[in-house]
């Protein structure tokens, strides 16, 4: 996707913000706050965790083998290539933490559209629901280039349409998460650019397997780590605004003191 793709979403809040609605930028969560740090640490090593569990769970499905050299991967995907990419690959890899701190301003373009903006007016007193409906909306924005084979070319229709959909929805409960959590719209800008970035990794991981709808980052094996943290964050309360609780505490005083609230 191209990088003025990537920024129409923020494209489209700043306009709203600041000419139709007139509401400005203080609750869009620009500020990044360090002190909320273990939160980043969560959105910039999530995807690691992701790919681990579907290098588990794919064999003991019996949907695929991870091949840790990297030389099926290699040789599916470039095999005329093959020796000279293999002598550095592993060294590019481990620095794709790092690229997904660099680009994070990248992913910032999308995220202040939808978890800056979007998610959290949609159904404001409703923050699952929210989350579900941003999910259907970011993958059909999505939808052009899933539906050429972008992210499952052996099963286009059924991954543009269900798969990936469902597993968009859970990232928008994870994400949202972050961001209400620290109070930055930086926190899931950082788990979208380290998603982006550590994500196809796994294809060479499984260069060849049956099937991308079982191994993909947002495959079916995907859903499992996604769907586990997606449920803990909803059962457990925390996609509840923080100040939620603040918010009820006039109307308590108000009672006590006869209306007044000073």
């Amino acid at each position: 996707m191209s990088i003025p793709a990537l920024y129409a979403p923020a494209i489209a809040a700043f306009v709203i913000r600041k000419w139709i609605t007139r509401e400005g930028f203080a609750d869009a969560g620009l500020r990044l706050d360090l002190r909320k740090w273990r939160y980043y640490i969560v959105a910039w090593l999530l995807p690691l965790g992701v790919v681990g569990c579907i290098v588990v769970l794919a064999p003991l499905l019996g949907v695929g083998n991870a091949d840790l050299s990297l030389a099926r991967g290699i040789k599916y995907f470039s095999p005329a290539g093959a020796p000279s990419i293999a002598s550095h690959l592993w060294l590019r890899i481990g620095t794709m933490p790092i690229v997904a701190i660099f680009g994070t301003p990248f992913l910032f373009g999308e995220e202040f559209g939808w978890r800056g903006y979007l998610q959290p007016r949609l159904f404001p007193d409703r923050p699952l629901l929210s989350a579900i409906v941003t999910g259907i909306i970011w993958a059909a924005w999505h939808l052009p280039v899933n539906l050429r084979g972008y992210s499952f070319p052996d099963h286009t229709l059924l991954g543009a349409l269900l798969i990936f959909p469902i597993s968009l929805i859970f990232l928008s409960i994870i994400f949202g998460w972050l961001v209400l959590r620290t109070g930055s719209i930086w926190s899931s800008s950082l788990a979208h650019s380290a998603t982006n970035s550590l994500g196809p990794f796994i294809l060479l991981l499984f260069g060849g397997a049956p099937s991308l709808i079982f191994i993909s980052y947002a495959g079916l094996l995907g859903w499992i780590p996604l769907g586990a943290l997606s449920a803990w964050i909803v059962f457990t309360g925390q996609l509840k605004p923080a100040n939620e609780v603040v918010r009820t505490q006039p109307l308590a005083k108000a009672t006590t003191t006869g209306g007044e609230i000073s």
